[in-house]
């Protein structure tokens, strides 16, 4: 199973995504509020996949995402997009994103977006 970090402002979120994947028999190992104390905990915990939010304060998705895949290329990246942000998940597929999950999302589509890659 995948070692995975979380990334979202929403603690609730974060917390609801670790419950989910925990129950899966994945390890969260690591969750982070913005891009920016995400790429502060790659070199740490070397995640094998994150879920990481588009829109966050400090740095969000897009602006992270690319500096994510220099620190830790092999890492599955995963965006998390509210309804109406198809453009920016477009941005995010072209620039190195695996795959999506579009809030709201029931546990079973994020086992299974995660599962495709864990």
């Amino acid at each position: 199973m995948a070692k995975i970090m979380i990334v979202d402002d929403s603690r609730i979120l974060r917390k609801i995504l670790t419950n989910t994947l925990t129950e899966a028999g994945h390890e969260v190992i690591a969750d982070a509020g913005n891009g920016k104390e995400a790429i502060m905990l790659l070199e740490k915990v070397k995640p094998d996949l994150i879920t990481l939010d588009i829109t966050m304060p400090v740095m969000d998705g897009l602006e992270a995402l690319p500096k994510i895949k220099e620190a830790c290329p092999d890492a599955k990246v995963i965006m998390v997009s509210a309804a109406g942000q198809k453009n920016k998940v477009m941005e995010a597929l072209k620039s190195g994103a695996s795959d999506f999950l579009q809030k709201p999302f029931e546990p079973e589509d994020v086992v299974e977006v995660i599962g495709k890659f864990a």
